[in-house]
């Protein structure tokens, strides 16, 4: 294998093959800043890795399986970059990602709540007053049409 400075090199479609992403997801990584200090560029533009990029691939997948964005992966890794441990900046995105995620559960459960009471009650042929002032009455009172028209009117 060739040799830079900076230790072994290994081409695009080694990094690849030996991390199992598309190498259009290693281009877009590196694109995205995510990669820098384990790529460069070859004189002639091909992008060169150090064996080191096999450990930001993996920490990115992992941070991904846990929700965190591009752009917050990003962070973590600036802070990582600058030598400092990310830890106490990645447990606050976690942290985050919790309770957003709790609150998602909450809101599902009271949707699903609901989903049940509609079906609970649900009418295949409802009563033809309800059907002319609603789309659909199994999920519509006739006050869901006055409300939208009535807005409009005033």
């Amino acid at each position: 294998m060739n040799q830079l400075p900076w230790g072994e090199i290994l081409k695009i479609g080694r990094v690849a093959k030996n991390s199992g992403l598309p190498i259009k997801t290693i281009r877009y990584y590196e694109e995205l800043g995510l990669l820098a200090p384990s790529v460069r560029r070859s004189e002639s533009g091909y992008r060169l890795f150090t064996p080191q990029v096999f450990a930001r691939l993996a920490f990115i997948k992992r941070a991904q399986s846990l929700g965190l964005s591009l752009r917050e992966i990003g962070d973590i890794l600036a802070v990582h970059d600058r030598g400092e441990l990310p830890c106490g900046t990645l447990k606050a995105l976690l942290l985050q990602k919790l309770e957003a995620l709790t609150e998602q559960i909450e809101s599902l459960e009271i949707l699903k709540l609901e989903l049940q009471g509609i079906l609970s009650c649900w009418q295949e042929q409802p009563p033809q007053e309800q059907i002319a002032q609603t789309i659909c009455p199994n999920i519509q009172t006739s006050n869901d049409s006055d409300v939208a028209g009535t807005s409009e009117r005033v």
